[in-house]
C-alpha cells in the first residue's frame, strides 16, 4: 500500500530525512518510535505533502503511484488519513460544516455520480458516532477545535477518521495531551475501525509505548538521525522503553 524508498528530506537546505525506507502492506500496524529530533513528525508531514519540506531523493508510492508531485487534498481523497500531533483550531468554521465537507468531498471520488448526502442524514450520522466517542453534541456546531482540550482535539481527528474510512491512517503522536481514559476511548475507536476495514492500515507515530498497550502493531521501528535502524515485531517497543534510544542502532 504505501513504499517509501529512500527518502532524503530538508527543511531551509537542512536534511531532516537522510534515506527511510518502509513498506506497509494493507491491513497492517506500524509503529514508527524514535526521540525528539529524529524526524518522526517530518516524516508524516512529507507523506501527506507539507509543502515547507523539499524532498532531494527517493520517493513514495501509494498503492503503486508516486505521489511527491500531488498536493495534500489529492493524496487525502486517495485514502490517505494523517491525525496531527498538534490539531488546528480553525476559526470561522464548525466541526459539523468540516466534518460535512470533507464527507461529500470523499464521497464524489468513491460514489461518483450520486447526490452528495443530505444534510439531516449527515447530522444523524455524526451524532451516533459523537455519541459512541462520549463527545458532547455541542462540539459539532463550535468552531474547528477552538476552545477544546488536548483529548477533545484527538477525539475529533479519530471522529474524522471515522467518517472517512481512510486506506492508510497515519497517527502523528496521538498518545500525546490524552489522560488515561481518553487514550482508552480513541484507541479503542481505533482498533475498531481496523477491526471493521482489516484492509486498512496504520502507521502510528510516537515517543513511547503507552498507545501500543491498546493497538497492537505488526511491526516496530526506531528512527534516529532521520534514517530507520532498526525493526522489530511488537515486543520490540517494550525493549526500547526498556534499554532507550541511545543504545539501539
Amino acid at each position: 500500500m504505501l513504499q517509501i524508498k529512500n527518502l532524503y528530506v530538508s527543511i531551509d537546505n537542512k536534511p531532516v530525512l537522510n534515506g527511510v525506507d518502509l513498506t506497509i502492506k494493507p491491513g497492517e500496524i506500524h509503529a514508527l518510535m524514535g526521540p525528539n529530533g529524529s524526524g518522526k513528525s517530518t516524516l508524516s508531514n512529507v507523506i501527506m505533502g507539507h509543502p515547507k519540506y523539499t524532498v532531494t531523493d527517493g520517493d513514495i508510492l501509494f498503492n503503486g503511484e508516486s505521489i511527491l508531485k500531488l498536493p495534500s487534498h489529492k493524496r487525502a481523497l486517495m485514502g490517505l488519513f494523517l491525525a496531527f500531533q498538534y490539531p488546528k483550531e480553525i476559526s470561522g468554521i464548525t466541526l459539523e460544516e468540516f466534518l460535512l465537507s470533507a464527507y461529500r468531498a470523499h464521497q464524489k471520488i468513491l460514489r461518483p455520480g450520486k447526490p452528495p448526502i443530505l444534510v439531516f442524514r449527515f447530522k444523524k450520522m455524526l451524532k451516533e458516532m459523537m455519541n459512541k466517542f462520549k463527545m458532547d453534541e455541542k462540539f459539532a456546531g463550535r468552531y474547528l477545535n477552538q476552545g477544546f482540550s488536548g483529548g477533545e482535539k484527538k477525539k475529533s481527528e479519530v471522529l474524522q477518521m471515522a467518517l472517512l474510512k481512510p486506506k492508510l491512517a497515519i497517527l502523528d503522536e496521538m498518545d500525546s495531551g490524552l489522560d488515561v481514559d481518553a487514550l482508552k476511548i480513541v484507541s479503542n475507536e481505533v482498533n475498531e475501525l481496523h477491526k471493521s476495514n482489516n484492509q486498512m492500515g496504520v502507521l502510528i507515530v510516537t515517543h513511547y509505548h503507552h498507545i501500543l498497550k491498546h493497538i497492537y502493531p505488526d511491526f516496530v521501528h526506531v528512527l534516529k538521525k532521520g534514517k530507520i535502524v532498526k525493526s522489530g515485531g511488537k515486543e520490540f517497543a517494550y525493549d526500547v522503553c526498556k534499554t532507550g534510544y541511545e543504545n539501539i542502532s
